[in-house]
């Protein structure tokens, strides 16, 4: 069951990401079905203000023993820094070995990932910070492409929004479906999203560490709408198929069709963003051929349909 709810707060706390937390667990909603849970906000000093990443400030009404017995500790987003204070770390620990939830909602991962507890366990967090929290957590089983990642004891969720989906898992998770929907209902938000967040990743051009292919590079982005083989590439680079091939991978990390297939679907995600094309004619102008070839790649690389993919993007 989830009775009580306990968040921890730092200097540098993100209010949505906080306010995220209080909307789901911290509201009463007894009226509309929700079983009543008791809210604590905790930091390291009680009564002492604490500064925000915007300018206004937020004071924790319990310390730390506000974890006591609490059967999830959230831990919302705050500024990344290099160490996070040894007496939160040991109070998270606790609360987790005497059986409680813990739930990072965006960068609050990293605290959690100080903590240790995340060492060979399946997490996420922010796009943006996957590869610093890679660094800092080389244990972690870091997967950049959800919206959250339900360990059982251990839930993290990535950037900013997807903070709402991890919570509302969690309640229909521990309270079943019916206090998810009510929750979800007053937060005019969909109980469940489709899709990771892989498709609010900015896809940049694979970058070339030599200058050797870059007019063949740059010759395929012109023509994306037609077929290209290695071996006419290889021919337009002047090398053999095998040298072309080997150079290829080499200097952007990736096969010519794979690297082919990216830039397609970066072109696709642009023209449903900004036009009204049909998804056939889209196919057609990004060199897939047809829309189900289109889906196929799309989906595989940003983690939606293309059709779903517009309705959230598009202008």
């Amino acid at each position: 069951m989830l009775t009580t709810v306990a968040t921890v707060l730092i200097d540098g706390l993100a209010p949505f990401e906080f306010g995220v937390v209080c909307e789901v667990f911290g509201i009463d909603r007894t009226e509309d079905g929700v079983p009543p849970i008791e809210f604590r906000v905790c930091g390291e000093k009680p009564g002492e203000p604490l500064r925000s990443s915007v300018g206004v400030t937020m004071t924790p009404d319990h310390g730390l023993e506000g974890l006591d017995g609490a059967d999830l500790v959230a831990l919302p987003a705050a500024s990344i820094r290099d160490d996070y204070p040894p007496a939160i770390l040991d109070a998270v620990r606790s609360a987790h070995a005497r059986g409680a939830t813990l739930l990072s909602v965006c960068s609050g991962a990293f605290l959690l990932g100080a903590t240790g507890l995340l060492d060979g366990r399946r997490c996420t967090t922010h796009w943006r910070h996957i590869d610093e929290f890679r660094k800092r957590f080389p244990l972690a089983q870091v997967d950049p492409d959800v919206l959250f990642v339900d360990g059982g004891d251990l839930i993290t969720s990535a950037g900013t929004a997807a903070g709402i989906d991890a919570c509302l898992h969690l309640v229909r998770r521990e309270l079943g479906s019916g206090p998810a929907n009510a929750i979800a209902r007053r937060m005019v938000v969909p109980p469940q999203r489709e899709g990771g967040q892989q498709q609010y990743i900015e896809l940049p051009i694979p970058e070339c560490t030599a200058d050797s292919l870059q007019p063949v590079l740059n010759w395929m982005l012109d023509h994306l709408a037609e077929d290209h083989t290695v071996a006419a590439l290889a021919r337009r680079a002047a090398m053999s198929e095998r040298t072309f091939a080997r150079r290829f991978v080499a200097e952007t990390g990736t096969t010519p069709h794979r690297w082919l297939s990216t830039q397609r679907v970066l072109h696709a995600r642009t023209l449903l963003e900004d036009t009204a094309l049909g998804i056939e004619e889209i196919a057609r102008r990004c060199g897939f051929g047809n829309a189900a070839l289109l889906r196929h790649h799309f989906h595989k690389i940003v983690g939606v349909a293309p059709a779903d993919y517009r309705k959230t993007f598009a202008a």
